[in-house]
Order: structure tokens, then sequence, then C-alpha cells
């Protein structure tokens, strides 16, 4: 059963919200993604927000740009985490998208990433759940290190080969 929706309102977010998904598969979190317009599918948005928590959902990552509504409203709805991933836009830059996920009112809150961190909202996401999974802690320790360890590597070759011909 999966533990964590992923939602997007358009296709166009797919990059960025693909992104979660995969840091979810490295960490063995099941995940279950879609594309919903809450503008354009009010009642297909309703019926899965309202679904989540009994598709055994934990937390649900919601990806938007321009006015955003999708995170906040899932957040509305949805009794656990919501984490919003404001997407880039043209016109503002995602500067829009992230204020409107962002400035939520009181009782509704919505944790946010940058703008297009679909990876960070994953990594989010499985820590959530690590809270009261040991192994997914446990998982989530060796994803860190993995990282430390990609650092040094990058460290130790610009070392060897100086900046001009790293």
């Amino acid at each position: 059963m999966a533990k964590v929706g992923i939602v997007m309102g358009s296709d166009s977010d797919l990059p960025v919200m693909g992104k979660a998904a995969d840091i979810l598969e490295e960490l063995g979190v099941e995940y279950e993604m879609t594309i919903i317009s809450a503008h354009r599918e009010p009642d297909v948005f309703f019926e899965y927000a309202k679904s989540a928590e009994s598709r055994g959902f934990k937390v649900i990552i919601a990806g938007a740009g321009m006015a955003a509504h999708l995170p906040g409203m899932c957040a509305a709805i949805f009794p656990m985490p919501v984490i919003g991933v404001p997407m880039h836009t043209t016109s503002l830059g995602g500067r829009d998208s992230l204020y409107s996920i962002v400035q939520m009112p009181s009782g509704i809150p919505v944790a946010t990433v940058a703008i297009n961190g679909g990876a960070n909202a994953g990594i989010l996401a499985a820590k959530i759940l690590a809270t009261s999974d040991p192994e997914l802690l446990d998982r989530l320790k060796a994803y860190s290190e993995k990282m430390k360890q990609q650092v040094e590597k990058k460290a130790e070759r610009l070392a060897e080969t100086g900046y001009k011909n790293y």
C-alpha cells in the first residue's frame, strides 16, 4: 500500500515531481503518483484528498505552479502532513507559487520546499515516515552517508586535478 501520494496539477510538473518519486524509490518507500487539476476537475480532486487517508497515505507531496492551490487544498482536507512543491513559472520565476503555498492560514499548515524542490520533498516525506519506521531511518542515514562520500570524492578530484582541469 502506498504511503506517499504525489500529486501535481499538470504533466509539465512531472520532471520536478519525478525527482520526489526517484528519492522515494531509492529509499524503498511506496508511493502513488497522479495528475489532478484542482481548478479543472474539482470533484476528482476532492475525492482524491478525502480518500487519501483510507488508501493508506501518511504524507502527500503536492506540486503546483502559479496560483498553486493544490497543496493548500490537500492540507485543508487530508489530516496528515502535506508537503508543497512550488513550481518555477515563466512569469514570476516561481515566487507566485512559493507565496501561494507558504502563506497558508493558521490551522492549515503546508510544509514547503524550495521552488522545483521535488527531491527535497521526497526526502522530507521519507523523514516524516522514518519517525515510526526504524528501517527507513537506517536507509535515510545510509543515503546521507552516500551523499557525504560523493562530496568527498569531488573534493579529492578537485585537489588532484585543479580548478582548470576539473
